[in-house]
């Protein structure tokens, strides 16, 4: 089971990438939360690491929404542009950690750790009643 990034800068993205890959998680990346949402099967992720800032809709608002269809998976925020009342509502709203840019590697190497100790859920047979979109 992979763990997921959603970032808008491919940059980002792939240096994110490599850098759990080069630990041995399974990654796989989406540059939008619109894409991610598309891509369905949202049981299947471990974790989520997102962008708090995307064209369209937020990191905020995918977790939102996927809180909303039933689907709790860890996530962990990771923001350029947040401040300490967007980092309350992430933290308040369930997320692992919210981390500023540029973040030391072994602080997201970490968070995703704690992350997926905390995805203790037991994997369904089936997904939730109602997808997310």
């Amino acid at each position: 089971m992979p763990v997921v990034v959603v970032d808008d800068d491919p940059s980002v993205r792939r240096g994110i990438e490599r850098l759990l890959r080069s630990v041995g998680y399974r990654v796989e990346t989406f540059a939008s939360a619109r894409e991610f949402l598309d891509r369905g099967d949202y049981d299947r992720a471990r974790c989520l690491v997102l962008d708090v800032r995307m064209p369209g809709q937020s990191g905020l608002e995918l977790q939102h929404i996927l809180d909303g269809a039933g689907y709790d998976i860890p996530i962990i925020f990771i923001t350029g542009h947040g401040d300490i009342a967007m980092a309350v509502r992430a933290m308040k709203a369930g997320a692992v950690d919210f981390l500023p840019k540029p973040f030391d590697d072994q602080t997201l190497l970490d968070a995703v750790k704690q992350a997926i100790a905390r995805d203790r859920r037991p994997r369904r047979a089936s997904a939730p009643t109602h997808s997310p979109k």
